[in-house]
């Protein structure tokens, strides 16, 4: 049994950060993750809530502060769940994520190879160019309150673009002209679901309006409103999504107004994008990103490249600049279709896409004798599944070069590679998500 009590105050020094952003502190021999303090401070902690092995608690004076420590700058901080570190400067937010991946390679993937940078953002707000409002069957449109499903109205948000704003604010407007039913989760009723906006680094916008159906009423003021809301808009797209759950994206779209797709500019190279086409959500930053995986690909102009994940073909096509030929897969046929288009729009002729799943492309160019010499993947969260390891390595590859967006599968994956002869050389962190936990990590994994 834990000596911890719930409810009870007890004094602690801060040691540092979980995963999660939270402080860790130990109270009484167990570890406790207290919400909003600061490595190095010593506090007064209320635990709220005691487990097994640990316990969770919130600061309720700060008795020794960090010079790190700051007024949060959004009045919505702490109620809607987007932002974590809005209470420490952005210094410190930068220790910390370097600090998570470094732990990440080190206890998970077993290397004890040092990171070599964390490159922060020079601009650390307003700096998403993709953003998704959830509406709440109340009409709300916002952000979900920290682990639930509880829309927060949030008119301006310091993580999105002022065309987000805008859009956000049109369809408010809408919903309280027209009385358009939104979405429920819990009975799998009402239209109005999820808000997408794309922003390009010229100002222009496209929005998609996802519904629980087939058409909305009074389309045509809806677009009107977001005109008028977006003088730079290029194009209003309804997305149809019936799935119950809490999935944004559908399967079927249909252009209400203008475009159907929007172009932006990165690594001095063009993409138009399609909806549901993944694109790094900062483009400053996503350039520092891609420019650290060419560096780490260390290409002469004479390799075979695979690129798993490829999206759109944005790391496709960079890695095309110092490569003597490139192949792209990509599971989504839209981003496909994007990444085929977006290489002629580039005159890149040196590429090549195919559509499918990631382990069954793998293992069927595995099986084709392919000999790639470097391959390049940015999976998802969940990072890479065995069977597209096993196909990498059967490749056998002089070179992998890992970009990812959780430090946690990125180590359990690392140490998948170790067992099979590919050791960690190499090893960076790029913060895509200032105010965020999250962070972006690229490794070099050579063949021993």
């Amino acid at each position: 049994m834990s000596a911890l009590e719930k409810n009870k105050v007890y004094e602690a020094r801060i040691e540092g950060y979980s995963s999660e952003g939270l402080g860790v502190a130990r109270i009484e021999g167990q570890v406790v993750f207290v919400h909003r303090a600061l490595r190095g401070e010593l506090c007064r902690v209320l635990v709220l809530k005691v487990l097994k092995n640990t316990a969770f608690g919130k600061v309720v004076e700060v008795l020794e502060p960090s010079a790190h420590r700051r007024q949060p700058d959004c009045p919505h901080y702490g109620k809607c769940g987007g932002c974590d570190f809005r209470h420490m400067d952005y210094a410190e937010e930068l220790w910390a994520k370097g600090q998570r991946v470094q732990d990440a390679l080190t206890r998970l993937g077993g290397s004890d190879l040092p990171l070599e940078a964390v490159l922060g953002a020079k601009e650390p707000l307003r700096y998403r160019n993709k953003s998704q409002y959830p509406i709440g069957a109340d009409g709300k449109v916002g952000f979900f309150r920290a682990r639930s499903h509880q829309v927060v109205e949030v008119e301006q948000c310091l993580l999105q673009k002022p065309q987000a704003d805008g859009a956000a604010a049109a369809l408010r407007q809408y919903i309280g002209e027209t009385g358009v039913s939104c979405y429920d989760e819990t009975t799998g009723r009402g239209l109005l679901r999820h808000l997408y906006i794309r922003t390009n680094a010229e100002g222009c916008s496209l929005v998609c309006v996802l519904i629980n159906g087939k058409k909305l009423p009074r389309e045509d003021r809806l677009v009107q409103l977001l005109r008028d809301a977006l003088p730079q808009l290029t194009g209003v797209v309804l997305g149809v999504n019936t799935k119950r759950g809490n999935t944004i994206l559908g399967d079927e779209y249909r252009t209400l107004w203008g475009e159907e797709r929007l172009t932006d500019t990165l690594c001095g190279l063009q993409f138009r994008l399609s909806v549901p086409s993944f694109y790094q959500v900062n483009r400053q930053q996503a350039q520092v990103l891609y420019e650290k995986a060419l560096e780490f690909a260390g290409l002469t102009g004479q390799e075979l490249v695979l690129d798993l994940y490829c999206g759109a073909g944005t790391i496709t096509e960079v890695m095309a600049q110092k490569a003597r030929h490139v192949i792209g897969a990509e599971i989504v046929p839209e981003a496909i279709a994007d990444a085929r288009e977006n290489a002629a729009l580039n005159g890149v002729e040196n590429v090549e896409f195919f559509c499918g799943d990631a382990s069954r492309v793998a293992a069927e160019l595995a099986g084709r004798g392919l000999a790639p010499d470097v391959i390049c993947v940015d999976p998802p969260r969940k990072g890479l599944a065995p069977d597209v390891i096993d196909a990498v390595v059967q490749m056998a590859p002089r070179r992998v070069v890992y970009v990812s967006c959780d430090p946690a599968t990125l180590g359990r994956d690392v140490k998948l590679f170790a067992a099979r002869g590919y050791e960690l050389t190499r090893a960076a962190a790029v913060d895509l998500f200032p105010g965020t936990r999250h962070v972006e990590s690229v490794v070099c994994l050579s063949r021993e």
